[in-house]
């Protein structure tokens, strides 16, 4: 399997060397160069347990990788790491839905899936190849604290995490900060998350400064974090089929950054039999718009109870956007070239009101998110974090699901993206019940932490990781 940028201007790459690469040298984002069918493996794939899974759909990819060796990392990353073990992606009925519960591995999001195999990558290419890394990262909330746990404490690799300042929840925030190692360094940015997104592409455009300090990425623009997360799309499929025996079925994804359902929309591409991908939003509603109008337009930063949602630029839009215009790396190096100049592109729309017919996109508010919570709880007995409401209100109100099962409407999955403690404030507010508590989440609280305050500046990021890794 070989990798090209979206923009057309570096040479065929091998899976390590995109791994490493992180954000394409040309400032495009890595992507295959073919998709794989596996319509073929599906029924051989269907009793499979998760590490199974995940090894025969990540070979695909990793084809530079001995399978021997591949699957060691897998097992590494998904054996003994996850709560919910055997099962990393537990499936729940809830009314008249199901849930897949992401928020089972060590910092309790779904972010754990893909940071726990990136990190185990790293180590294994750097082990080989020698040499330093050191991860610059950009984070709205949970990718930073499952980016530190997978790489904490590694050789040969340093990482520094920007979130913006008071705009993570406060939980996110320490489990973030009170991680001491050596290796781990938070800066907190004056700005919004899109900032810290432009200072990490900002640094990793430069390419002397990317070279000369041995840049990496672990965001979603690094092409292993998408790949990790299309397996739990097949066990999805899979489980849903046992469960209801019905052939194929919706997901609803939250999502704000696009990297989540993008791993779905490959997944469709490869076969899994999913009808349809619904994109909820918040109210940072850039791409449930786009999706509705095929216009793409930046809009002002709404502050949500679903922070890690409050995004306007999605960073991994531009590989769907690649794809959507035919693989051309000239159309799409001219819309980005747009963007960047006007805040807005448009592309046409396969039929009135729908950019792509497998995406159905809306957005949820904050009463929505709320009663999303209040009525999942009260109907249900289940508590649900903001972000996942957010998907479980859309899709809610997109289309009536009935009881699923072989006679009955297709069945509906809901993405779930994070344990409802980490947003004890959301849940209470909805609820007017104290309900969201972990005992690991409840002792973030006495641990010290740790954080570089640093203006809203690629040179001063840049002046401070020179200075530590020096």
């Amino acid at each position: 399997m070989k990798y090209v940028s979206t923009r057309g201007g570096i040479e065929p790459l091998e899976f390590q060397d995109a791994v490493m690469m992180g954000l394409a040298d040309d400032g495009g984002l890595i992507v295959p160069r073919d998709i794989p069918n596996v319509s073929d493996c599906l029924d051989d794939w269907a009793n499979m347990s998760y590490p199974q899974l995940a090894f025969e759909v990540i070979r695909l990819f990793a084809t530079d990788i001995p399978d021997e060796d591949l699957r060691d990392l897998v097992d590494r990353s998904y054996i003994g790491v996850f709560d919910s073990d055997p099962e990393v992606a537990p499936i729940t009925p809830v009314g008249d839905r199901f849930v897949m519960e992401l928020w089972h591995g060590p910092t309790m999001s779904f972010k754990d899936v893909a940071l726990q195999l990136l990190g185990n990558l790293f180590e294994y290419i750097l082990a080989a190849r020698g040499g330093k890394l050191n991860i610059l990262a950009a984070t709205s909330g949970d990718t930073g604290s499952a980016a530190i746990c997978g790489v904490r404490g590694r050789k040969g690799i340093n990482i520094f995490v920007m979130h913006p300042s008071g705009r993570v929840s406060p939980i996110q925030e320490r489990q973030m900060t009170s991680v001491l190692d050596d290796n781990v360094h938070n800066i907190a940015i004056d700005g919004s998350f899109d900032d810290c997104q432009r200072i990490m592409k900002t640094l990793a455009g430069d390419l002397e400064f990317k070279r000369t300090h041995s840049l990496g990425a672990v965001n979603s623009v690094n092409w292993a974090r998408v790949l990790a997360q299309m397996v739990y799309y097949f066990r999805g499929v899979f489980e849903l089929r046992r469960l209801t025996g019905c052939d194929s079925i919706r997901v609803s994804v939250p999502t704000g950054n696009f990297g989540d359902i993008l791993a779905g929309w490959y997944a469709m591409q490869m076969g899994a039999p999913i009808s349809q991908l619904v994109l909820a939003t918040n109210d940072n509603d850039i791409l449930s718009r786009f999706f509705n109008s095929g216009g793409y337009s930046l809009g002002e930063v709404h502050h949500t109870p679903a922070p890690a949602m409050d995004i306007q630029v999605a960073s991994n839009f531009e590989r769907y956007l690649y794809h959507k215009v035919g693989e051309d790396p000239d159309r799409l190096r001219t819309l980005m070239e747009q963007f960047a100049r006007t805040g807005s592109l448009e592309i046409e729309c396969d039929s009135p009101g729908a950019v792509d017919l497998s995406i159905e996109a809306g957005s949820a508010s904050t009463d929505d998110i709320l009663a999303a919570i209040r009525t999942c709880w009260e109907s249900n007995g289940y508590v649900i974090d903001p972000h996942t409401a957010c998907g479980y209100s859309v899709v809610g109100v997109m289309a009536p699901v009935g009881a699923a099962g072989p006679d009955d409407s297709e069945p509906t999955l809901c993405i779930a993206t994070a344990h409802p403690a980490k947003f004890p404030g959301a849940i209470e507010r909805a609820t007017g019940e104290d309900l969201a508590h972990h005992p690991e989440i409840d002792a973030l609280g006495d641990l010290p932490t740790r954080c570089e305050e640093i203006g809203n500046d690629p040179q001063a990021v840049a002046d401070f990781i020179v200075r530590t890794i020096s």
